[in-house]
């Protein structure tokens, strides 16, 4: 393994856009080699959110990093903010919404890996090389 695939600079990891925020995906078996796990950044602008969804056969952590949203897991709904985390299970219903007027910043682990690219080749999401800023 190369240092490149150890240390990870947000800026040599492309940027995914959709229509509620960007995603950048530091760590899949693709960039780190990881095989159990996939880790990535995500940021929902004010307001926005994703619909509900689940990872059949992916386990799902959030670490939230700063702003406050809602977290929906099954049937439960709490209010979350920077410092508290989340998890999963696979299968299960869920979505994040920011509440905020600034950006809820969170890590994203699945474990296996397998939702990123679903996200990554889904029609909602636009690839934005490394080293250059969305639109």
């Amino acid at each position: 393994m190369t240092d490149s695939q150890r240390f990870i600079s947000p800026e040599s990891i492309e940027t995914l856009t959709l229509d509620w925020g960007t995603l950048k995906w530091l760590s899949t078996p693709e960039t780190t080699g990881a095989e159990t796990f996939s880790a990535g950044l995500v940021v929902l602008e004010p307001g926005e959110g994703h619909e509900r969804h689940t990872h059949p056969d992916s386990e799902e952590v959030l670490f939230f990093l700063n702003g406050e949203g809602i977290q929906m897991i099954d049937e439960e709904e709490r209010t979350v903010s920077a410092g508290e985390m989340v998890y999963i299970p696979a299968g299960v219903e869920h979505s994040t919404t920011n509440t905020s007027w600034e950006p809820l910043r969170f890590l994203a682990m699945y474990g296996p890996p397998g939702p990123e690219a679903e996200i990554r080749h889904s029609q909602d999401s636009t690839v934005v090389p490394p080293g250059e800023t969305p639109d």
